[in-house]
């Protein structure tokens, strides 16, 4: 195996792929807003893979996934903005200069050490940034991605406020907020206000998001799991229907709540 050879040949691939003359039609209609749902999906897979443990899979999602700024960066550099040696550059730059204990003369120190260093440089490059696009009061929050998953971003918000000190003491006082909120949600939906059980619902979810945080959990990853795990058991709940003779629209709650309850207890079995 040569990495080097075979990522430079797929780059030369994605060239070809968009070359004017003789390249693939559908490659030449693409641009970044059309590509980049692709980029998304392909992060989902890899770390769906990760999840299976499925170590063929997650090779072939990982090549899907290594095409994407290969992709991105073909496009830039028609356009003449970077092409991917920038993009490596910047990559491997960025890496040094976060780990000067490894690759400088600090003290390496312990795991949290290196996450306060870590966390300093990446300050200092905000505030870099800012300063190159003009803005002199640069926020905390300003590179925390729109685009990601609501509930990531909810506890992303949440950890860089907390950086600075806005943040509730301990575990308990945001179980307590939890609590406020769903209240706060009671409420709403006895009035029948529509517009504020869905900003109240809102504030629901980012109050859960927080209290996992401060747990430790990562709220993202344990809403997956839980998917998975309904999706599992609500599978039984179809086999057992079948096996009865009965549609699951025509089971009712109480015999489908009956089978949910048989896989729950394998499960915890």
């Amino acid at each position: 195996m040569h990495p080097s050879r075979d990522i430079a040949r797929l780059i030369e691939i994605m060239a070809a792929l968009r070359n004017p003359v003789g390249g693939c039609p559908w490659d030449l209609e693409q641009d970044f807003s059309t590509i980049r749902h692709y980029t998304i999906e392909e992060a989902y897979e890899v770390a769906d893979a990760i999840e299976r443990q499925d170590f063929p899979d997650l090779r072939e999602e990982l090549g899907d996934l290594l095409l994407q700024p290969i992709y991105h960066a073909q496009m830039a550099s028609e356009a003449g903005h970077f092409d991917i040696g920038d993009v490596i550059y910047a990559i491997t730059d960025k890496l040094i200069r976060r780990h000067p204990h490894v690759f400088g003369d600090a003290d390496a120190g312990n795991s949290a050490a290196s996450e306060r260093r870590w966390e300093a440089i990446k300050a200092q490059e905000r505030a870099a940034k800012a300063a190159r696009k003009g803005d002199t009061a640069p926020s905390i929050l300003d590179d925390v991605p729109n685009v990601l998953p609501a509930l990531a971003r909810a506890e992303k918000l949440t950890k860089r406020a907390a950086k600075v000190g806005f943040d509730w003491p301990d575990f308990a006082a945001v179980k307590a907020k939890v609590d406020e909120e769903l209240a706060e949600v009671a409420e709403a939906r006895a009035s029948g206000d529509a517009d504020a059980v869905r900003e109240e619902i809102g504030d629901l979810l980012f109050a859960v998001a927080n209290l996992a945080r401060h747990a430790g959990v990562d709220a993202e990853a344990a809403l997956r799991d839980a998917n998975y795990k309904f999706t599992h058991r609500f599978h039984h709940v179809e086999a057992r229907c079948r096996e009865d003779g009965i549609e699951p629209k025509s089971a009712g709650l109480e015999r489908m709540d009956g089978y949910w309850n048989e896989i729950r207890a394998a499960d915890k079995g």
